[in-house]
């Protein structure tokens, strides 16, 4: 009889767990407002969350704010606690130590991307906003995509502008949580009526429509490390994914050129990630071995990831790489058999359909003789 008792942790494995839940608790959280245009109202979305906040009992004070002609945000300003910034060899920065001798409960700073004048102790307004965060203060900022380092190149091609300062991704995957702030449609009409014709509003509509994509595909990201780091603090050995990640099961037989497509397109779409799996099978035709070198070139040629699993049990080994690899969508083929003593043939797809737990399966019609899924 299979074992199906879970291990129990060993003391060294409780005391990193242990370890690792304190030193999340002490750290400060982080909210990102983002924005992937400029003027969309990331200052007062920030402000209005804090005001919030503040009515809720939760002791928040300012201390950045960019300047705004805003009547609304100069008004929502006057409710609050503002830390001057600190002036230095003609610069302004935030005065991280005046916070933490404040240490309130939580702490607005607007413009994550500023760089800070020459002999700070940061370089950079993100890097203050790290060390809040490490003292246990929460933080809540702004920042456009344009200043995320790894979209910079993909905002200016779209756009066509260049900005010299930048945050890095991997301080934003450390956020708790993050909103993206949608540009209104009126954005757009506001734009052309400033200066623009109807054609560069209609231009500045498409391309806004390609940053948000991006926005959110950056969401996304933020998502799913969030939840890597709650399955390795609590332990959980499992990998799951806000991006859709498809696996693509081939066979000698199948039509692995219409799967691989479509994953392809979708993959593309959604900015996901593609695999392509084949189990291996002994004692290959001549024929069968032919085709499947076509359907792994075929693979190799929509540049994906591609794996050769072994196992006796098929579905096993699909479903074991899929866990893996956190796998959203299996595509595969599978004939159309029919007959009296199919009812007492085990068909490996509706097990796995069965068994993939919350993973989509797709099925694709393929040739007869197939023998597998």
């Amino acid at each position: 009889m299979r074992n199906t008792e879970k291990r129990k942790p060993t003391p060294e494995e409780l005391l990193r767990r242990v370890q690792a839940e304190e030193a999340h608790q002490q750290r400060g959280r982080l909210k990102v407002f983002l924005g992937y245009a400029s003027g969309v109202g990331k200052s007062f979305r920030m402000l209005d969350e804090g005001r919030r906040r503040k009515l809720r009992g939760q002791d928040v004070v300012v201390a950045a704010i960019q300047p705004s002609s805003e009547e609304a945000v100069a008004e929502l300003l006057q409710g609050f606690e503002v830390i001057p910034l600190r002036t230095e060899q003609g610069g302004q920065a935030v005065d991280v130590e005046a916070v933490k001798r404040r240490r309130p409960g939580l702490c607005l700073i607007d413009g994550l991307a500023y760089r800070n004048p020459p002999g700070s102790t940061n370089a950079e307004r993100w890097q203050d906003v790290e060390d809040l965060l490490s003292s246990g203060i929460s933080v809540i900022t702004t920042v456009n995509l344009q200043y995320i380092r790894e979209k910079q190149q993909q905002v200016e091609a779209i756009r066509g502008k260049a900005v010299a300062d930048s945050v890095p991704e991997s301080f934003l995957l450390q956020a708790n949580d993050i909103e993206i702030v949608d540009a209104p449609p009126e954005y757009c009409v506001e734009r052309a009526r400033a200066g623009g014709s109807e054609a560069e509003a209609e231009l500045l509509a498409r391309q806004l429509s390609e940053l948000r994509e991006i926005a959110l595909v950056l969401a996304a990201e933020v998502v799913d490390a969030q939840l890597v780091e709650y399955l390795k603090r609590h332990g959980i050995d499992q990998t799951y994914g806000a991006h859709e990640r498809i696996l693509v099961c081939i066979t000698p037989r199948s039509n692995a050129g219409l799967m691989i497509g479509r994953a392809r397109r979708q993959a593309d779409r959604f900015h996901g990630d593609l695999f392509v799996a084949y189990v291996e099978q002994p004692s290959l035709s001549p024929a069968d071995h032919a085709m499947l070198e076509r359907n792994l070139a075929a693979a190799r040629e929509a540049n994906t990831h591609i794996a050769i699993l072994h196992g006796e049990d098929l579905v096993a080994a699909i479903l074991q790489f899929a866990t893996k690899e956190g796998i959203t969508q299996i595509f595969l083929g599978h004939s159309q058999r029919t007959g009296f003593w199919q009812k007492f043939r085990s068909n490996p797809v509706e097990r796995l359909i069965l068994e993939s737990g919350g993973i989509d399966i797709r099925i694709f019609p393929q040739k007869e003789s197939d023998p597998v899924p």
